[in-house]
């Protein structure tokens, strides 16, 4: 199956809030997205270079309240965020 970042973003809008802080794993996030965690991570270095997301070392992850704002945006258009 193949996951787009998009996909990935709005599964993490689920799975974590920016507001409270709260996180999830990309192992989580892999399950729910039935993918590897190879996959998921890549997806996470666009999307925290971009500061949709926030990575932590240990392996939490959660959006950004930045993501959220992107997401509530509801277009079906492609959207390109560049990271600079």
């Amino acid at each position: 199956m193949s996951v787009t970042r998009r996909a990935v973003l709005e599964q993490l809008a689920t799975a974590s809030d920016a507001d409270q802080r709260e996180t999830t794993s990309k192992a989580a996030l892999a399950a729910l997205l039935e993918t590897d965690e190879g996959t998921i991570e890549s997806h996470l270095n666009g999307l925290a270079a971009c500061e949709l997301v926030r990575t932590y070392p240990d392996g939490r992850v959660r959006i950004t309240i930045t993501g959220e704002e992107l997401l509530a945006l509801d277009t079906d258009e492609l959207m390109i965020v560049d990271s600079e």
